[in-house]
């Protein structure tokens, strides 16, 4: 990847970056089972996607397996191009088998990484891959130039057919069966039965600073990440650099991305070392969750050895971080506190300092009456349901993007979203008895260029559980978060309008809450959901309609030729 990136820095600045993308089937064995797996190009993970701020990005994708398919940028902002977004029934129609359609999209005022990985149903276990998005020629990073970038991307792997486990779940209306085992860059490590040739590593030289880039693509876990006797800086998250800070670990949500640097140690230390990730969870019990830990590998090479030698060898000493408690949200709090913008001339934090729009969304899991004749396995013998605003969101069977933009809604969705909730009640304290949701497929509509502050709560009606919350076409200000019901009145005497963190995920905190800023200035249909996929499943997910501007860079650009139908 070095050299690569080496060529890329010479290159000129706008071009467009083309890449072709093959959905096709590859037998992968992980865990001593060989499995067929939905793939790009038969990799595993996919193929990176690499280009500059300002380029333009076209993907040609083709889908060769047997079921629809739609690729997701996650975290590109897709300015005035909604169309290129890629979630299922959302902005676009899926591609069926044996179909083809271009992502066309330009990458504007960000930095970093970011990532891609299919959108509908649960392929994206398998189908994903890192996007990395270098400066603008002659622009350094706002940090010392590593001697290296690395992608370290983490995974969810499953024995069955992912496809079979959630279709399994939803048809008795209980929780899906937990994965098999965590990965790191499609490798279970050591630590699993028969995977210790399925292992990760990285070679280092002394004294040398890497760029990691992390990316959690994991379908349902946060993690904890750390690297055996060496510390991490942390210098951007969601492409967008940060405030450093070093710590010993790091917490990741699903969606989330973070750039970090790892110093070698200035002598080969004569030893290995593991480089973890295991989850945290909150209330639910280890038997609810995969509580087990992936490890890859970091060793030395001597400086005078050729790049394919490495010190690793079986007799040399093991070194292993020792990482958090499953539940340890002291620590999680701890570190998504220590997060702030770097708020420069160069990079200034445009928080929206006066709001048009304020909303309150409750979001966590309830329950729908089982179907007849049906025996399900949620709480009281109903089915489990997730929802924002007591609004289970169902999917369309045509594109909400399309839709609006030709104007025919009507028995598409309806634009009456609540902006708050129905019924309040007490969110973290004694459930109410009654945990039913609606169902529907409600918008919430804003004129171009609202400020908006919205504050996501979760509740306890069913356990108490963090929320990754991704919104598409927007990075968007964190300028509050707190624990217990969110107090109005109170809580935004404390929220900071100076150098808040700019995501495009944010972990609510489970039993808690968390308070965004934005400005819609990206006119389309943007999705919002857990990146819990079992969650976003259940239909806790909604979608904002930000209507055209008066001006003609204000408004949705046509859609292309090759959009898929439905």
């Amino acid at each position: 990847m070095a050299a690569t990136l080496a060529l890329l820095i010479i290159q000129a600045q706008g071009i467009t970056r083309h890449y072709d993308f093959n959905v096709q089937m590859a037998n992968m064995t992980r865990l001593c089972r060989t499995k067929s797996i939905a793939t790009v190009n038969g990799q595993f993970p996919g193929p990176e996607i690499i280009a500059n701020e300002g380029d333009s990005v076209h993907v040609r994708v083709t889908n060769n397996i047997a079921h629809n398919m739609t690729i997701h940028w996650h975290g590109i902002r897709q300015l005035r191009s909604g169309w290129a977004d890629g979630p299922a029934y959302i902005t676009q129609c899926p591609i069926q088998t044996g179909q083809t359609y271009v992502y066309k999209f330009t990458i504007t005022g960000q930095r970093g990484t970011l990532w891609w990985h299919a959108h509908i149903s649960w392929i994206r276990s398998t189908v994903y891959g890192a996007i990395v998005i270098l400066p603008k020629l002659g622009v350094p990073y706002p940090f010392p130039a590593p001697h290296k970038e690395v992608p370290i991307i983490f995974g969810e792997w499953w024995a069955a057919d992912t496809d079979d486990v959630i279709n399994q779940a939803l048809k008795v209306g209980g929780a899906p069966n937990i994965s098999d085992a965590y990965t790191i860059n499609g490798l279970p490590g050591p630590l699993y039965n028969c995977s210790a040739k399925d292992t990760f590593k990285l070679t280092v030289m002394p004294g040398k600073t890497y760029l990691l880039r992390l990316v959690n693509a994991a379908l349902n876990a946060e993690l904890f990440f750390s690297v055996a006797n060496h510390t991490l800086t942390v210098v951007e998250v969601d492409a967008v650099y940060v405030k450093p800070f070093t710590v010993e670990t790091l917490v990741i949500s699903p969606g989330q991305t973070a750039n970090v640097l790892l110093a070698a140690k200035p002598v080969d230390p004569s030893a290995i070392f593991y480089m973890s990730a295991t989850p945290y969870s909150v209330v639910r019990p280890p038997a609810y969750f995969d509580n087990t830990t992936v490890s890859g590998i970091l060793e030395y090479q001597n400086p005078g050895s050729p790049p394919s030698a490495s010190t690793f060898h079986k007799d040399l000493p093991l070194f292993k971080p020792t990482l958090p408690l499953f539940n340890d949200t002291d620590f999680v709090t701890s570190f998504t506190t220590r997060l702030h913008s770097l708020a420069t001339l160069q990079y200034p934090a445009d928080v929206p300092r006066s709001v048009d729009r304020r909303f309150f969304f409750t979001i966590g899991l309830g329950t729908l009456p089982c179907p007849k004749k049906t025996t399900c396995q949620g709480l009281h013998g109903a089915k489990y349901a997730a929802a924002v605003n007591n609004v289970s969101l169902v999917l369309p069977s045509k594109a909400l993007l399309s839709s609006h933009y030709t104007g025919k809604s009507r028995g598409v969705y309806e634009s009456d979203f609540p902006a708050i909730p129905v019924s309040p009640f007490n969110y973290t304290g004694t459930p109410p008895n009654n945990t039913n949701l609606a169902t529907g497929t409600r918008l919430l509509v804003l004129p171009y260029n609202t400020s908006v502050e919205l504050v996501m709560q979760d509740t306890s009606v069913i356990g108490i559980e963090s929320h990754p919350m991704h919104l598409h076409g927007y990075n968007f200000f964190v300028v509050g978060q707190g624990f217990g019901n969110y107090n109005p009145t109170n809580d935004p005497t404390k929220f900071n309008l100076v150098d808040p963190v700019k995501r495009n995920t944010v972990s609510v905190p489970a039993g808690g809450w968390a308070a965004i800023r934005f400005l819609a200035d990206n006119p389309g249909v943007w999705f919002m959901h857990c990146h819990f996929e079992v969650h976003s499943t259940w239909g806790l997910r909604m979608a904002w309609l930000v209507l055209d501007g008066s001006k003609p860079n204000e408004k949705l650009l046509p859609p292309p030729s090759d959009m898929p139908n439905c």
